[in-house]
């Protein structure tokens, strides 16, 4: 995959709140109670977030580096210095987002 072309923030904020909508018709079709779980979707900063996570981490130049502290042989702490460094490199590129980067990180921190 190709890294995405330089976008601007106010254009991937709405692509955001596009797939967060569409999130939410479809739990609402399902018949889903909005007020059930909207508290657990993520904000439309940190959905940009998830979106430039998922494309950093498939850019051919973090390949190598992903197999090897994804390793079952890696160290625990691997994995979460190669996240911190991915999201760090979006808060960087994005000073808006760093707010929704932070969060992730604390999220990603509990999770482990």
């Amino acid at each position: 995959m190709t890294p995405r072309m330089p976008t601007s923030l106010e254009l991937m904020r709405q692509e955001a709140r596009d797939e967060l909508q569409a999130v939410i018709d479809y739990r609402c079709r399902l018949g889903d109670d909005p007020w059930e779980f909207m508290w657990q979707l993520p904000t439309v900063d940190e959905q940009v977030v998830a979106t430039l996570r998922a494309e950093a981490m498939e850019h051919p130049s973090l390949e190598e580096e992903r197999a090897r502290v994804y390793h079952p042989t890696a160290p625990a702490t691997a994995a979460m210095r190669f996240e911190y460094r991915v999201l760090r490199q979006i808060a960087l590129d994005y000073p808006p987002l760093s707010t929704a980067v932070w969060r992730t990180l604390g999220r990603i921190e509990r999770a482990a």
